[in-house]
């Protein structure tokens, strides 16, 4: 009976394992779109890091070589003045003593030694690099090239018009990016202009409105007739910043490009900073060889620039070398590359700007500088065509200027603000800040 009983429950677990249906294996669900963006984003932001804290270990171990390059000639400049006054002393005891008194050489190079690798152009180029790297001589080039920068400026008298000392239009501002066309716009009217156009996209002039009652805000960049819209204001114009806050929309971009042609033909200056570097970086015709215009590229900015046109890695050890061959291909167009030192060319000479700004790098800062450059690249051109500036390029002017202006409000408002400076800080600073360079 137990077996019977075994055998019919076999029976019936069999039956209905039979009739039971499978169930089905659970399949990996595949990941939403959003949650792969999420991660593209994150390791770019990861590859970026990488790169920022490789690049910062270059420079610190370009530093220490710098460093160890200069002690070892401070240390040959020291055995050198033993030497020279061995000699003179030895000179002044012949001379008194007769030639009984005259030093051995062996004595002499007891006293002095010196190493047998030092030939005498070796001790000239050490002299000579010693001098030359000097803070006095940074100091005198700024100081000529600022004299130049206050011969632009043009005098406030009550004889003159609104809008004579410029209008300056930027194009720039979209829905992400509202704060970067603001700090344009608002620096040029602080440096001088007398009126500041933006040219947004509807969604995004509210609220650049808000920010201030003293711009005049064209809601007009992503219009279907943005282009006719926005040429019907360039007669107007003396100066045009183009790519704060522009984003990388291709419409916005195409407008952007035909909007430059536009200007290339009445003559405008014209400005080039953030995104619109992205345009240029693709479409580099679109400014090339035109004597007017500038580029402010940041050292990212720059490194995507360079190796866009000459299709090869930028060597990062030579950042003068490497800002002089980017402005030669660009038909020899002013380039302001943005670091420790701006370095400014057009493709003939590389100035360095070394005014001393600070530690602090915030968000903005750049519009502070392409903003003011455009209201003094209408000057310098102005100045240029009266005949005030004739043996320097007038951009480059400019370019010296505004990056001099930059750099010395950064200063002003990091002693006031220190680590929290921002740039609305630092705009603050440009009334007395130009006035300490420009006017004093």
């Amino acid at each position: 009976m137990q077996l019977r009983a075994s055998v019919h429950t076999s029976q019936s677990a069999t039956s209905v394992s039979a009739r039971a249906p499978k169930r089905p294996r659970k399949r990996r669900a595949n990941f939403p779109m959003e949650k792969l963006m999420e991660q593209f984003l994150e390791q770019s932001v990861q590859a970026e890091d990488n790169f920022y804290r490789m690049e910062e270990q270059r420079l610190q171990a370009e530093d220490r070589r710098r460093e160890a390059e200069h002690a070892r000639e401070l240390h040959m400049l020291q055995m050198l003045g033993q030497m020279f006054s061995s000699i003179s002393s030895s000179s002044s005891s012949s001379t008194t003593s007769g030639p009984a008194a005259t030093p051995s050489k062996t004595a002499l190079s007891a006293r002095a030694p010196v190493p047998s690798s030092a030939s005498p152009l070796f001790i000239s180029s050490v002299f000579e690099r010693y001098y030359s790297s000097g803070s006095t001589s940074h100091s005198s080039m700024d100081d000529d090239i600022l004299s130049l920068v206050k011969s632009i400026v043009p005098p406030l008298t009550s004889k003159k018009h609104k809008g004579q000392d410029g209008r300056i239009g930027i194009i720039g501002g979209c829905q992400d990016y509202t704060g970067a066309p603001y700090f344009a716009a608002i620096s040029a009217l602080k440096v001088g202009a007398d009126l500041s156009h933006v040219f947004c996209t509807k969604d995004a002039a509210t609220v650049i409105k808000s920010y201030s009652p003293e711009l005049i805000v064209h809601p007009v960049l992503d219009s279907p007739n943005a282009v006719e819209e926005i040429e019907k204001w360039l007669p107007r114009l003396h100066g045009l910043v183009v790519g704060p806050g522009l984003g990388r929309e291709d419409f916005l971009l195409k407008t952007a490009k035909e909007v430059i042609e536009k200007s290339k033909t009445r003559d405008i200056p014209i400005v080039i900073d953030a995104d619109g570097l992205w345009l240029v970086t693709q479409h580099p015709s679109v400014i090339h060889g035109y004597q007017k215009g500038i580029l402010t590229p940041n050292f990212m900015e720059f490194t995507r620039l360079y190796e866009a046109l000459h299709h090869e890695p930028m060597d990062s050890s030579d950042h003068q070398r490497s800002v002089l061959q980017l402005s030669v291909a660009m038909g020899n167009l002013t380039v302001v590359l943005k670091g420790e030192q701006d370095l400014i060319t057009d493709g003939s000479k590389v100035i360095s700007c070394s005014v001393e700004g600070s530690g602090r790098r915030c968000g903005g800062q750049g519009d502070l500088l392409s903003g003011s450059m455009g209201v003094l690249a209408h000057w310098a051109h102005a100045a240029s065509a009266a005949g005030v500036v004739r043996s320097v390029n007038p951009s480059v002017v400019a370019a010296f200027g505004a990056c001099s202006l930059t750099r010395q409000c950064n200063s002003q408002a990091f002693q006031r603000h220190g680590r929290s400076t921002t740039t609305s800080d630092m705009i603050q600073e440009i009334g007395s800040a130009f006035k300490k360079l420009f006017e004093s």
